[in-house]
């Protein structure tokens, strides 16, 4: 008998997710809305009583989810936005009292870690070329 394999075709990603302690959500639009400037999209509303946000994040409709859970302050998984002006985003992030902080370097991607309020590791980078060509 000969097996067919059929693949997947994945389009894109179109969102991460990412827990919060239950009551915080308004530390979380400070932090997700205000300091980074994302714009918050509405919860569908067969979702609107579980305590999610949800957050555009850049173009294709990406996006960043948010719900009640125990984030892990510890863990190196991630999430990473790709900014215009790595340098300002920086100094954003510091002027509003976060830390961040240098990690091992990738050729034509410079970048940082900086977790947010809760703990969620999120990596800031601007992409200048293919790191495989340098």
């Amino acid at each position: 008998m000969v097996t067919r394999r059929t693949t997947i075709n994945v389009r894109r990603l179109q969102h991460a997710s990412s827990p919060i302690p239950d009551g915080r959500q308004d530390e979380l639009r400070s932090f997700y809305g205000e300091t980074l400037g994302l714009r918050e999209v509405p919860v569908p509303r067969t979702l609107a009583d579980r305590g999610l946000v949800w957050f555009a994040a850049g173009g294709d409709d990406l996006e960043l989810h948010f719900f009640p859970g125990v984030p892990d302050p510890e863990h190196p998984r991630h999430l990473c936005l790709e900014v215009e002006d790595l340098e300002a985003a920086r100094e954003r992030l510091s002027a509003s009292g976060y830390q961040p902080n240098e990690t091992i370097p990738i050729p034509g991607r410079p970048r940082f870690l900086c977790r947010d309020p809760f703990g969620n590791l999120i990596e800031f980078t601007t992409i200048v070329h293919d790191y495989r060509h340098a």
